[in-house]
């Protein structure tokens, strides 16, 4: 088994070494699977014991591998707030869960093998796997960073066609073009004749250049629609782990307007300020903001912009005298019920407000995932947000609409990891996308390089700029083609402007969705009755046999 071990750890070395930040070795998970498979074959055609369980073994070790190599950074943002301890318990959920669900896949396979043929296996695995990643982007401990479709983050002129697609088309890709060459080494080495040998090479070489020669076409001769809109974004670089101890939230607010004005021009239509850019230690009521001290402070702002919006990221909560939400929770001493949020909020030259509640909350940090069953580990959750378990949240995306009619979607942070979250925002007319965020958390490591790149896949699938205001991560302007036309350094306080081109077309990806992702679970669906099937039968000839 130890030559099995090596093919699975060559196979997590080859997916790390092709995934995001690192530039221009994408290509390389055409074949990073191949070893794995190799791996897999050799135990199912070995002399081994308990087959079923080394399958699962050396699949959950492979995933465990490169997602610990890939998101390390997770860990060094929990430490930050917790014990060691803490923070390596909570770090396994993204390090280890997904693992679990991969070797899963695998073993599913296995079990197709043993009663079918490989054809109709492989068919099986791609669908298990499809099935796992949709399940990872949907309940409540969802982590869709690894999803093998963004692994071309890094080299997005190759996979153009997402607009088409969207993430879960790389996913099929990539599973497709391992399977050919495996499929083809694994040929010769059966003795296979040339012919039945060679088809398998030859669909491996098409299926990897068809598709990225058509991308580079699409590439090279993608036109934007001149529609422009003059945008800036601001970097404020406050950090996150003393927000209230080295700023007032005046002395914040002075810095993202002294910053703002420092770039921006008398025509500039929207100002792009970080997640909870706008803060104090106990939040704004929503219903009171226009009171505010705040509040006016924008006002006087923007009376230089006759266009002008601010977006921005701002700690909101709202007030109910019925606990109206799961997540509610009660004054105390008084007979009154509130919401906290994680929210955005667009505030232009009147008393127009517009509030957007964060819907994906990160696991353990925002939410606690599972409720009542996982409430023994908050204490671990409680020193990193300060408010685990209880962010409200709205159940589907709103576009906020300036007073000029253009679209934005507020899209903040962890949000911008779901294509098909995204493409709601522009189903519903947002003309580009604003991602506010704060990387901060991570330090300066992999994680919010990875982050930025995630973005650009976003811009490719909707074929929309990206306006990207982080905190203290990379602020960037992305085009319609992926390109990060503009970016800021790391741990700087900035601003940049930029001319955007707004777009109203609605590509094909965005009007159906995560549909591969569907067909990947109904596959499932399909190939679990087989297995069913196939147990029942063996189940019934086993009595038969015994009476």
């Amino acid at each position: 088994m130890k030559k099995n071990y090596l093919l699975a750890l060559l196979s997590a070395f080859l997916l790390w070494l092709a995934w995001p930040p690192i530039p221009f070795t994408a290509p390389l998970l055409w074949i990073a699977l191949v070893p794995l498979l190799w791996a897999m074959e050799a135990v199912m055609r070995g002399p081994y014991n308990k087959k079923g369980l080394k399958i699962t073994l050396l699949g959950g070790f492979t995933g465990l591998l490169w997602n610990t190599a890939s998101i390390y950074w997770v860990f060094n943002a929990l430490n930050a707030a917790m014990p060691v301890y803490a923070a390596a318990l909570v770090s396994l959920i993204p390090f280890a869960l997904a693992a679990v669900l991969m070797a899963l896949a695998f073993r599913l396979y296995y079990q197709l093998r043993k009663h079918h043929g490989i054809g109709l296996s492989m068919a099986g695995l791609v669908s298990f796997w499809i099935t796992y990643e949709y399940l990872h982007q949907t309940w409540d401990l969802a982590f869709p960073w690894m999803n093998l479709g963004n692994g071309f983050a890094s080299s997005h002129p190759l996979v153009q066609w997402y607009e088409y697609t969207g993430v879960y088309g790389g996913t099929l890709w990539i599973w497709l073009a391992n399977i050919l060459l495996f499929m083809g080494i694994l040929s010769v080495k059966d003795k296979f004749g040339p012919i039945h040998r060679y088809k398998w090479f030859v669909g491996f070489l098409l299926l990897v250049t068809l598709p990225s020669g058509w991308s580079l076409y699409r590439y090279a001769t993608y036109e934007e629609h001149i529609n422009p809109a003059d945008i800036v974004v601001v970097q404020p670089n406050i950090d996150p782990y003393g927000k209230y101890s080295f700023l007032s939230p005046e002395s914040q607010l002075d810095q993202l307007i002294r910053l703002a004005d420092s770039v921006a021009q008398p025509n500039t239509e929207f100002f792009i300020w970080p997640e909870t850019a706008i803060a104090s230690p106990r939040g704004y009521n929503e219903d009171e903001f226009r009171e505010n001290p705040a509040f006016l402070r924008l006002q006087d702002f923007l009376s230089n912009y006759k266009n002008g919006n601010v977006l921005s990221g701002i700690e909101s909560y709202r007030v109910y005298h019925q606990p109206e939400t799961p997540t509610a929770r009660k004054f105390e001493g008084a007979e009154l019920y509130y919401d906290a949020f994680n929210a955005a909020v667009l505030v232009e030259n009147s008393a127009r407000l517009q509030f957007y509640h964060k819907s994906k909350l990160v696991a353990g940090v925002e939410q606690l995932p599972f409720g009542s069953a996982l409430a023994f580990m908050t204490p671990l959750f409680q020193a990193f947000g300060g408010t685990t378990g209880g962010y409200g949240s709205q159940e589907a995306p709103s576009v906020f609409y300036s007073q000029s009619g253009i679209g934005a979607a507020p899209v903040i942070c962890y949000e911008s990891i779901w294509g098909s979250y995204v493409a709601e925002y522009v189903e519903q007319g947002a003309q580009f996308i604003a991602v506010i965020t704060n990387d901060g958390w991570w330090g300066n490591t992999a994680g919010k390089d990875q982050h930025l790149a995630y973005a650009k896949l976003r811009a490719i699938e909707t074929r929309r700029w990206v306006a990207r205001s982080a905190n203290t991560g990379i602020s960037a302007f992305i085009n319609q083609r992926g390109d990060v036309v503009q970016q800021t350094g790391w741990w700087t306080a900035d601003a940049l402007k930029q001319d955007i081109n707004l777009n109203e077309a609605i590509t094909f990806y965005v009007r159906a969705g995560d549909y591969l992702a569907y067909a990947g679970c109904a596959g499932s669906l399909i190939f679990g009755t087989v297995l069913l099937v196939t147990f029942g039968r063996r189940s019934r000839y086993r009595k038969q046999a015994q009476s």
